[in-house]
């Protein structure tokens, strides 16, 4: 698949991916290797380091980081049992035997990522010392969030890197589209974990940004394709994926300008669902050298589409504003005629559908971050040489969609269900993710909540009836 990177650019990344082909995991190593170290097969103490590593900063960092959040007790244990594991994986790291790699960029990382681990280790320690309330402890505690942010991103990176060395992927044929399907890949997978947060969490924070998100969608799509219009040739005779890609730039730069007009005055609409199905259509019929690599390709092409279509449906069918028992309009007051039974149940339905459906966009667009991510041409060919048919390849990338977007589900109920959120949980009948049913649970804390209402609790003992005492 072609990539999107200007010529200059993707040379001088081919070189340095290339360079990187290997992997050392935070040791440099003297000499040329043979290639019997090479190839020698994986001792025991390297798989404990990936498995430790893929724990810590794939489970336990992003469960502390979502303890930070909700202010929860448990944010100190349980990243300071990740602090402890991941420099025990470092350690196994310098330590294995067996199949030796040459100097790489996961080693260089391996090496530096100590900083900001030591670096959040002594922010964590000074913000529970209370000290310097109205000088410096401000500053440390906005640093102290950043970095535990960008902990997933970090933890992502690194262990990309890791299974590109670990494969021997990314050489210098290959660095270029390794690139394009790597960092697009990844957007995607982002996009989606932003599109369920705001899905799930986020609705006041869209109706409070006064922009629709198919405005954002929009921009990226339009600056994504002035990109690509102009970096897919560069001179010589066109050819066939040269003048594919280039067009997909011109229907990307032009149908985002016009989504971004569309969607002026907080307005949604469509356009970037059509353009994600025509691009899905484009590549369920990018035609490539093996067969196994025209069908991944073709199943991705029609992930797209379903991406598209069903946020087609999320715009034009769902409801946008969900049903909100307690609300202070008027039509839906204690002090006025409130719906019947019969309407409440009906909207309650249709919110619960809504609910339901609103989980498959962000969903699919992992699914297609996989698919993307697993269809370079070095992949493809190593997973052809082991026999393996495009079925069960592309079953084990959806498989890894549900696994990702089950963790990311499971952090967002973390999130409403300890800390200082704990208390703002509806019973379970009124919940959905541990979310009330109004849907507005979002990363804020419950006392931002209105200071000028809130109701007034019902006093106990005897009811008096007027007329009684007449």
């Amino acid at each position: 698949m072609a990539r999107p990177i200007s010529t200059c650019f993707r040379t001088g990344l081919t070189l340095w991916l290339s360079s990187q082909a290997c992997m050392v995991y935070g040791h440099k190593h003297e000499g040329n290797l043979t290639e019997e170290q090479l190839h020698a097969p994986i001792d025991s103490i390297l798989w404990m380091h990936m498995a430790l590593q893929a724990l810590v900063w794939g489970i336990i960092f992003p469960i502390g980081m979502v303890f930070g959040l909700s202010r929860s007790r448990w944010h100190v244990p349980t990243q300071s049992v990740g602090f402890a594991l991941t420099f025990g994986g470092i350690f196994l790291g310098h330590a294995h035997g067996g199949r030796q790699f040459r100097h790489s960029t996961h080693g260089s990382i391996g090496s530096w990522i100590v900083v900001p681990i030591l670096a959040q280790l002594v922010l964590g320690i000074y913000l529970k010392l209370h000290i310097h309330e109205e000088t410096l402890r401000p500053y440390a505690v906005r640093a102290h969030g950043i970095l535990g942010r960008l902990w997933p991103i970090l933890g992502w990176v690194q262990s990309l890197f890791g299974v590109i060395v670990l494969r021997d992927l990314c050489g210098p044929n290959g660095a270029g589209q390794c690139a394009a399907h790597y960092i697009m890949g990844s957007a995607f997978i982002g996009y989606g974990v932003i599109l369920s947060l705001l899905f799930v969490l986020g609705e006041n924070w869209v109706r409070r940004s006064g922009k629709s998100p198919e405005w954002w969608d929009s921009w990226v799509i339009m600056l994504w394709g002035i990109v690509n219009t102009f970096t897919e040739h560069w001179g010589g005779a066109w050819s066939v994926k040269d003048m594919q890609h280039t067009v997909l730039g011109v229907l990307w730069w032009t149908g985002g300008a016009l989504g971004i007009f569309l969607a002026r005055n907080n307005q949604r609409n469509v356009v970037p669902a059509l353009i994600i199905i025509l691009t899905g259509w484009a590549m369920s019929d990018h035609s490539q050298a093996l067969m196994l690599s025209t069908k991944v390709h073709a199943v991705f092409g029609y992930t797209l589409i379903l991406a598209g279509v069903t946020r087609m449906i999320e715009v034009c069918f769902l409801p946008a504003t969900p049903y909100t028992p307690g609300s202070l309009e008027d039509n839906d007051s204690e002090h006025t005629l409130s719906p019947s039974q019969a309407a409440q149940g009906i909207v309650r339905s249709q919110v619960m559908t809504a609910r339901a459906f609103r989980h498959l966009p962000p969903f699919v667009s992992r699914s297609r971050s996989f698919l993307f991510m697993s269809a370079t041409d070095e992949e493809l060919e190593a997973v052809h040489e082991t026999g393996m048919d495009h079925v069960t390849y592309i079953l084990s990338m959806y498989s890894l969609a549900f696994l990702l977007y089950l963790f990311t589900q499971f952090l967002f109920h973390l999130y409403v269900t300890t800390g200082q959120n704990a208390n703002s949980v509806y019973p379970a009948g009124e919940i959905v993710f541990a979310a009330p049913l109004n849907g507005e649970i979002e990363l804020t804390s419950p006392r931002d909540a209105s200071k000028w209402y809130s109701r007034v609790p019902r006093e106990e003992g005897p009811v008096h009836v007027v007329g009684e005492d007449d």
